[in-house]
């Protein structure tokens, strides 16, 4: 049940490469994060483009928008969905994701901060609810997981 936070400078997207964008990044946590294919469990990953004006994000304290497209991936899990090598395959097909998206024939090269933040057990709150793992692993069929 991944909550995913993009963030992009304005223009880096036009709109469709967003909705793919969308799209793409969707299908990454639900296969990362082995998630069921209902439709109830696919409703469980929620992913946010939030765009930056492109003069408010700086590299190093220098626009790098001519030489490079930035990109900021905040991915909230629940504590023990992940191990340490489905965490860092997650990071690599987030950022090829992201690199997919891109406008063909753009030569900037793809910069991606990608955080992967487990929220402890008992401190994620859906609909009202303190839920926990085992929550999690019957709303979104984690297959790894499931007894």
């Amino acid at each position: 049940m991944p909550n995913i936070l993009i963030k992009v400078p304005t223009g880096a997207f036009n709109l469709p490469q967003r909705h793919q964008l969308l799209r793409s990044v969707s299908d990454v946590a639900m296969i990362n994060e082995h998630m069921g294919d209902a439709p109830q469990q696919r409703m469980l990953c929620w992913v946010l483009i939030e765009e930056v004006q492109a003069d408010q994000w700086l590299c190093g304290g220098v626009a790098p928008h001519a030489q490079v497209v930035p990109c900021m991936v905040i991915v909230k899990v629940p504590a023990g969905v992940l191990d340490a090598p489905m965490r860092q395959r997650y990071v690599s097909e987030l950022h090829g994701a992201l690199q997919s998206n891109l406008a063909a024939g753009d030569q900037r090269r793809l910069l991606s901060s990608i955080q992967i933040e487990e929220v402890v057990d008992g401190t994620w709150g859906a609909n009202g609810e303190i839920w926990h793992l085992a929550d999690f692993t019957r709303a979104a069929g984690y297959g790894h997981l499931a007894d």
